[in-house]
C-alpha cells in the first residue's frame, strides 16, 4: 500500500485496536474509502482489515469464507 500522509497503521483485536503507526484514518479493505479513526466501528481481527460499514464487513467475510452472496 502506498504511504499516504495521515494513514494510520493499526493492529485489530476482537474488541478494539492498537495503533502501530499514528495517523488520522485507515482505508476500507473492500471499497478503499477513507475511514477517520473516530468513525472506525467495523474491522476483522482475523483478516486485520478495516471496513467502512456492515455491508463491506459482510462482503469481506463472505469472500474469505467462500460463501455466496
Amino acid at each position: 500500500m502506498a504511504d499516504i500522509q495521515g494513514l494510520a497503521v493499526l493492529h485489530y483485536n476482537a474488541a478494539d485496536f492498537d495503533i502501530v503507526r499514528p495517523g488520522q484514518f485507515v482505508l476500507c479493505a473492500v471499497s478503499g474509502a477513507r475511514i477517520d479513526l473516530e468513525d472506525l466501528k467495523y474491522w476483522s481481527a482475523e483478516a486485520q482489515e478495516a471496513y467502512r460499514g456492515p455491508a463491506e464487513s459482510t462482503q469481506a467475510w463472505l469472500k474469505r469464507h467462500n460463501a455466496s452472496q
